[in-house]
């Protein structure tokens, strides 16, 4: 009897033991299978775009609407262009050169009241702008940059602009105009070229002061018309600008 005791009473231990076990793991198989659900539950990811810094323009035309926005780079520029856009300078101006592959320009006061197949580009405000160059801004496709006289200084026309439509560059055309500015092309700026398009040829000879975010339609558009032998368009292409708010 005194040996049967101790036995019985492990048996029981054994027993009580194994049952313990199986219900601790079902308890905790269920606690890891609710844990995982929460764990994984999916979460909405708010995707936050930033918005370029600039000021922007809408430029209305007869073939459709671009916004170019103006480099917080080349404040004279900047500030010059929202001054006459503010006082309503441009609104029934003409794009009175256009030349396919190459830019659409306007801005010459002259072309408001202009007849047709009179010559047009003559037309300022009677100041000029000192130039503004920086070779991280450049000469692609809708690029908005001054027009100018062939002056010493390369100082811009108060009022007259271009954007840039363009043609595709070679790497042997843009090692040329290295030489000739003395600048380097970041390998951004010499894929965007060789894709993209630009006037590489104006470069540190002419103030970019913004680009065109929408609207690069409409600069192919305005650059295809029918032109006369001065390059004006056949048919009056009017402007209105306004700041975008």
């Amino acid at each position: 009897m005194k040996i049967k005791i101790p036995i019985l009473f492990a048996c029981l231990l054994v027993f009580s033991g194994i049952c313990f076990t199986t219900a601790y793991s079902q308890v905790k198989k269920k606690t890891i299978t609710k844990h995982t659900k929460k764990t994984y539950k999916k979460i909405p990811v708010k995707v936050v775009v930033k918005k370029a810094p600039g000021t922007r323009i809408r430029i209305t035309t007869d073939s459709g609407i671009i916004i170019v926005r103006l480099y917080d780079k080349t404040p004279r520029h900047r500030d010059n262009f929202i001054k006459l856009v503010n006082n309503h300078f441009y609104d029934s101006l003409l794009f009175h050169r256009v030349i396919m592959g190459f830019m659409i320009q306007g801005g010459d006061p002259e072309s408001k009241t202009a007849v047709a197949g009179a010559m047009l580009g003559n037309g300022d405000v009677g100041y000029t702008i000192p130039a503004e160059f920086d070779i991280t801004l450049f000469h692609k496709r809708g690029a908005l940059a001054a027009a100018r006289t062939n002056n010493p200084e390369k100082a811009s026309s108060g009022c007259q602009f271009y954007i840039v439509q363009g043609r595709l560059f070679t790497d042997a055309e843009l090692n040329e105009k290295e030489l000739q500015m003395g600048k380097k092309y970041t390998d951004v700026q010499r894929i965007i070229y060789k894709t993209v398009g630009g006037t590489a040829q104006l470069d540190m000879d002419y103030t970019v002061f913004g680009e065109t975010e929408s609207g690069l339609e409409v600069i192919d558009k305005i650059a295809g018309v029918p032109r006369d032998a001065n390059d004006r368009p056949l048919g009056d292409l009017h402007m209105k600008m306004e700041i975008v708010k």
